[in-house]
């Protein structure tokens, strides 16, 4: 027989640790089956840094002063689609990381491990945002996590408990969010009660700008992403249910962005393309 190799003295092997067949045999040299080395040139402004060159017609009507607010955008339900447009209406963002857990995928080379984030923003002032992301690195991960938690941001609607006095403290009316066995339920509570919450609902909801409110969870809850997905769905939740004083029909002024400002994206609209193929084109310094 064959001088044992360390592992286990098989052709194939059961390997060490259930590495299988060793070093794998992917494009990428050493990382086993993956998608290879050199990709081409990446696009700049990854991190935030350098000038912003949109890509998309939201964010060049944004970068013009076209739409004055974010609350325009919530209005007609545009999709953000660059992290930017939220940091050049909101500049006081808070960020917090809700959890960091290793994830690990079974390939021919072995264990891959990778980490997956999790973070909230928010203003504190009816604006928050929950994001995750997974990468082979942690601070990539998390600057991943908070450019998702940006393009994922969402208005929050506060109410009162009794009397309508001073600025609005809680939730308008009982909301209920779920994601997988988790089941949150948010009720609204007197001035002066506080955030009757686990601390990542807590953290989520401070994010929130909301001051006084009972929960109530019930389902797996000690798996923390599913148990923030299912409050931040609890504040999505808000808007959705109308209560009398929505019931008026609303009029709208104005068309959409879009079609207010057509003459502007067809004017522009080849400037702005080259400004993007150029900014694309040049690596990364």
């Amino acid at each position: 027989m064959a001088e044992d190799s360390g592992r286990g003295g098989f052709d194939g092997g059961f390997g060490d640790r259930g590495r299988g067949r060793g070093r794998g045999r992917g494009r990428g040299g050493d990382r086993g089956r993956g998608r290879g080395g050199d990709r081409g040139p990446r696009r700049r402004d990854v991190g935030g840094k350098g000038e912003w060159v949109p890509v998309t017609k939201l964010g060049r009507l944004v970068k013009a002063d076209k739409i004055k607010s974010i609350e325009d955008i919530f209005m007609f339900s545009l999709p953000i689609k660059e992290h930017q447009i939220v940091d050049h209406f909101i500049s006081d963002l808070k960020e917090d990381v809700m959890k960091i857990s290793p994830v690990q995928k079974q390939t021919s080379a072995g264990q891959r491990t990778r980490f997956k984030a999790f973070v909230v923003i928010g203003d504190e002032n009816g604006h928050v945002g929950l994001g995750w992301k997974c990468s082979s690195e942690v601070a990539t991960a998390i600057r991943g996590a908070i450019i998702d938690a940006k393009m994922r941001i969402i208005p929050v609607r506060r109410g009162f408990w009794g009397n309508k006095f001073g600025q609005p403290h809680t939730v308008p009316s009982k909301v209920t969010g779920k994601c997988g066995s988790v089941r949150f339920r948010c009720v609204p509570a007197p001035r002066g009660t506080g955030i009757v919450a686990a601390r990542a609902a807590k953290k989520l909801m401070q994010f929130a700008g909301i001051k006084d409110v009972y929960t109530c969870a019930q389902g797996t809850t000690r798996t923390l992403g599913n148990f923030v997905k299912a409050c931040f769905q609890c504040m999505t939740k808000t808007y959705s249910y109308l209560t009398p004083d929505l019931w008026a029909p609303t009029v709208f002024g104005t068309a959409g962005p879009y079609q207010e400002h057509t003459d502007y994206l067809k004017n522009t609209a080849a400037s702005d393309k080259l400004k993007a193929k150029q900014a694309k084109a040049q690596p990364e310094a």
